[in-house]
């Protein structure tokens, strides 16, 4: 029964829209009617400016790292329980029950998650992610190639573990809330940082 509550606690945490309640704290708006509609780091810095862009995605990460920190203190060791509440986490980020079941596209909150999880691939895909936010200036871009490159490496060093079981699952989701960005990039018209979207 304390797994069961532990796991949803993650999701209650993962859910609370951080995004979402800066914006509305600091402008008094509804970031969700505001630049691309997303309530994460991206759209926060573009509505209400860089510092606040950084304390969502700061407050994203946070998140991630209590809920496998709830699950290490509750049970330590239980590597599954740390998957699960990982899992619960990111998905209460993209399916909030505070804003109907909508939400963040996974990204700060994953990188919570992993980097207590997983440190080394994490580590990787970080630099893969600035590397690509340097040469191609999409956060977009950068995010989708980190994920894929922090899920490639658990796969590679872990073999069929749950912890790389969360990293694909993780990666695909990240990919599917990235399915509108994917498309513009493909078609050219992805923001840029530096430049204003067309």
């Amino acid at each position: 029964m304390a797994d069961v509550l532990t796991v949803i606690a993650a999701y209650i945490i993962g859910s609370i829209p951080m995004g979402y309640l800066l914006v509305k704290w600091v402008k008094g708006i509804d970031i969700r009617t505001q630049g691309s509609g997303n309530i994460g780091m991206t759209n926060v810095w573009r509505v209400a400016g860089a510092g606040w862009g950084i304390a969502t995605l700061a407050l994203d990460i946070a998140k991630g790292v209590l809920a496998v920190w709830i699950a290490r203190h509750f049970d330590p060791g239980d590597d599954l329980l740390q998957v699960l509440c990982g899992l619960s986490a990111l998905l209460g980020n993209v399916f909030s029950i505070f804003l109907k079941f909508k939400g963040g596209k996974g990204i700060g909150i994953s990188v919570g998650i992993f980097f207590s999880l997983l440190p080394l691939e994490s580590t990787a895909g970080l630099v893969v992610f600035l590397v690509a936010l340097g040469l191609g200036r999409m956060v977009s871009l950068g995010s989708l190639l980190g994920a894929t490159t922090m899920m490639t490496l658990t796969l590679y060093h872990q073999g069929i573990t749950w912890f790389s079981g969360l990293a694909v699952f993780a990666a695909l989701m990240i990919w599917w809330t990235h399915r509108q960005n994917i498309k513009r990039i493909l078609n050219g018209t992805e923001s840029k940082i530096g430049k204003k979207k067309p």
